[in-house]
């Protein structure tokens, strides 16, 4: 597995280069349009190499994907945590009623429970239902 997390890296890394190499041309990047650009002081505008802005552009979509999907998942994560804690509550109520009623009513229950647990288990024991149907009158 760790080789093919490597393979995947250098062949990432080799096409990057390759783009890198064949996108070298400066291009003029410029934050406003040309005639709104004119109201606004200072130079919105930069050139860079192609590449730098083809990597620039998938940096910054992956960083504002990753922004969309945690706070689409927040909801998620809240609901969760709620109901971990709500988990929680109920594991620790189920442990206390556990406790006390879990112990021998009176003590003819404690020795019964106690040659349980010595016996072992106990075998299933099959019973058969059995039905009367009431008696006919006698026929003449």
């Amino acid at each position: 597995m760790r080789y093919l997390r490597m393979l995947f890296v250098v062949l990432l890394a080799v096409i990057l280069i390759g783009v890198a190499l064949a996108n070298r041309q400066l291009v003029t990047v410029s934050l406003f349009p040309d005639r709104v650009d004119g109201f606004i002081a200072g130079d919105w505008s930069a050139q860079m190499p192609l590449f730098l802005v083809i990597i620039m552009s998938l940096l910054i979509g992956m960083i504002l994907g990753l922004i969309w999907e945690w706070m689409r998942e927040s909801v998620l994560r809240r609901e969760s945590a709620q109901r971990a804690h709500e988990l929680q509550v109920l594991e620790r109520e189920v442990g206390q009623v556990r406790k006390t009623h879990h112990a021998p009513r009176d003590e003819v229950l404690a020795i019964l429970d106690a040659s349980k647990s010595k016996a072992g288990p106990v075998p299933a024991v099959v019973t058969t239902r059995t039905t009367y149907a009431p008696a006919l009158p006698a026929r003449r």
